[in-house]
């Protein structure tokens, strides 16, 4: 696992910085809203305390290195619009997963698309992977379109992986090189 130190990315519109115990309110918006959690393998968050419980297995995770997750925040104005997180790091292979969600009010803006591309950057370059991969509803085009987009393969499909809410859901699995995504 690597070693995780407080890390602030900036992008054109975006400042990526650690969740912290203030991030609360926030996350629960973002985790109890059913649009976004569609095609999240849980159910939306009900109680407050989800996100305050949620929060303190986020700083856990940072400092035994299991996860980074960056609250996404727009530049000018700070509020939190999402999360993105790099998770299952295994240290042997240089790979690790990737996740994000962000509040339906900046869906289509392309938020995603430049929060996801300083993650990778930082992933490649300062955390040595050489791999990342994401497990997406199938179903869930926008998410397609995006890692397609940051230059992700689709490299598997899973059907009935997941059952949320009583609802079984397929997989589909995508897969990004470092040496793809240099060459991009």
């Amino acid at each position: 696992m690597p070693q995780l130190k407080p890390t602030t990315l900036t992008t054109e519109r975006l400042t990526l910085r650690w969740l912290t115990a203030d991030d609360a309110a926030a996350q629960f918006a973002l985790f109890s809203d059913p649009e976004v959690m569609r095609y999240w393998s849980s159910a939306p968050w009900t109680d407050l305390a989800q996100a305050r419980a949620a929060i303190e297995q986020v700083l856990a995770e940072y400092r035994d290195g299991t996860s980074l997750r960056f609250a996404i925040t727009l530049r000018d104005g700070g509020a939190m619009i999402g999360n993105i997180r790099l998770y299952d790091f295994f240290d042997q292979n240089r790979r690790c997963d990737i996740g994000y969600a962000l509040v339906q009010a900046h869906w289509g803006q392309g938020y995603l698309a430049e929060a996801m591309a300083a993650v990778l950057d930082y992933g490649f370059a300062e955390l040595n992977l050489n791999r990342v991969e994401a497990d997406i509803d199938p179903r869930n085009a926008a998410s397609q379109k995006l890692l397609e987009r940051m230059s992700f393969e689709p490299e598997g499909y899973m059907r009935e992986r997941w059952i949320v809410n009583g609802e079984v859901c397929d997989t589909e699995f995508y897969g990004l090189l470092k040496s793809d995504w240099e060459a991009r």
